[in-house]
């Protein structure tokens, strides 16, 4: 039997073992608040912890945003599984977005909060996670994705 979307079942594994590997190292390494700079006023790594979505928006508000993470990740599992093939771009692009949904969800469910720690202080931007990082990357996917779509081939569809 051969996986059907195989590269987005290994990017979504892939990407959500990194991201929880991450936390789980921030977690034991940092105290709450703690910064270390990498590249000094440029790039800390900094434990904090997030009870909203990206920017801290919705603070607080992690009982709705815990079952959205659930959802979108049971959305794009079944949309990988009942999808004949997806192109590479889509299957990188909704496993990117899957590993950042599971791995910011985990954390709303076992936590409620999501564990938080690249720390870009050049232009003073919130601190945030691999998760994050890998939701935006899924998105860039996608919208190359659009740009790759051909026609449909009238004989395929036979």
């Amino acid at each position: 039997m051969r996986l059907r979307n195989r590269f987005f079942w290994i990017t979504a594994v892939t990407g959500f073992v990194l991201d929880q590997l991450t936390k789980y190292w921030v977690v034991q390494t940092f105290s709450l608040g703690e910064t270390q700079p990498l590249i000094k006023g440029i790039f800390h790594f900094t434990y904090v912890r997030n009870t909203g979505a990206a920017f801290s928006l919705f603070a607080g508000k992690v009982e709705w945003l815990r079952w959205l993470s659930l959802l979108v990740s049971i959305a794009l599992i079944v949309l990988a599984l009942m999808t004949p093939v997806m192109l590479h771009w889509e299957q990188w692009g909704y496993g990117l977005i899957l590993s950042g949904a599971m791995g910011n969800g985990i954390d709303r469910f076992v936590l409620s909060y999501v564990v938080d720690f690249l720390d870009f202080r050049l232009i003073n931007f919130p601190v945030f996670n691999l998760a994050d990082v890998f939701i935006n990357i899924g998105i860039a996917c996608l919208i190359i994705a659009s740009f790759q779509k051909t026609p449909p081939n009238p004989r395929s569809q036979r």
